[in-house]
């Protein structure tokens, strides 16, 4: 399977600094159809159109490339319908780091020096190289929130101050994820976990946990490549000697590998919890980060089902 690497976003790093961009979907509520009165609002991934989605309402039109969660966004393929979407957004919000690299083709493609664009790895500080997995920081989606309000009120000045009282609301939304993660640091904190990749990393420091799967297996895994043999045999020892009080996966990444390691940590009784890198249908971008939080602190305090 190829991934794209975390070594591939370093090239793109003075381009995503620069760039402030806006793509977006509200798949928990339904994506508004294109309309000449509406400005288009493109995202690269779901959770970013979600998040437009709360904050605009019904006064654009948006569409997210990456949606489904049965595809791997590394390995993405865009299409002629979604370079149509971004030749007329009038905002796109992407990732940056080297995990949506197709966006900045489809701008290219379709030259607009009045398109705003939010780059949310840039946004939240990051630099190529890092783990481009920034939505599960728990301080990016805040700064991604306020910087697609600030756009939207230049797009749209007479939203404006529906624009910014949703901000309100979203931001009043984010506290019990935000009450959560607190919860879960004072009670678990210095736990040691595994990790098949680092989709969760950010998270995993969020909450003070102790990631002890070694860099190479998660980065060769991230990359779809064999994980060094040490790299194996250390996750293989870890999970056997019961170093880990659970396991983390990309339920949107199955090898050979992952599900061996899933099955081995089964076996020896240790908890297997799912994470993904696309946000489930029906959900907002709160209710999916809580899920799965509530799904770790169940693993944690064995109770998991």
């Amino acid at each position: 399977m190829t991934r794209v690497g975390w070594h591939r976003a370093r090239t793109l790093v003075a381009a995503a600094t620069v760039v402030i961009a806006i793509l977006g979907e509200w798949p928990a509520r339904g994506a508004a159809a294109p309309s000449a009165s509406r400005p288009t609002v493109v995202a690269a991934e779901n959770f970013y159109g979600d998040i437009v989605g709360q904050l605009a309402g019904d006064r654009v039109s948006i569409t997210s490339i990456i949606s489904d969660p049965n595809v791997d966004p590394h390995e993405y393929e865009s299409s002629a319908r979604d370079g149509a979407a971004v030749a007329r957004a009038a905002l796109v919000v992407m990732n940056g780091l080297g995990y949506d690299d197709f966006t900045y083709r489809l701008m290219k493609a379709a030259p607009n020096p009045a398109r705003q664009v939010i780059v949310a790895g840039a946004l939240a500080g990051h630099r190529g190289g890092d783990n481009p997995h920034v939505w599960y920081d728990p301080r990016t989606m805040p700064k991604v929130a306020a910087a697609v309000t600030g756009a939207l009120s230049e797009i749209d000045p007479a939203g404006s101050r529906s624009f910014h009282d949703r901000l309100g609301l979203f931001q009043g939304a984010l506290r019990r994820l935000q009450d959560k993660i607190a919860e879960i640091r004072d009670r678990y904190h210095g736990a040691p976990v595994a990790l098949t990749e680092p989709v969760f990393g950010y998270m995993a420091a969020a909450l003070d946990l102790r990631v002890i799967t070694p860099e190479a297996f998660q980065r060769a895994i991230e990359e779809g490549q064999e994980p060094p043999a040490l790299s194996m045999a250390q996750m293989d020892d870890q999970l056997r000697m019961h170093q880990a009080k659970v396991l983390l996966y990309n339920v949107q990444t199955v090898t050979p590998i992952t599900t061996r390691v899933q099955r081995r940590a089964r076996e020896l009784g240790i908890p297997v919890v799912g994470v993904s890198e696309t946000e489930p249908r029906g959900t907002t971008y709160q209710q999916w980060m809580l899920a799965q939080l509530d799904n770790l602190e169940a693993a944690l305090a064995g109770t998991a089902k």
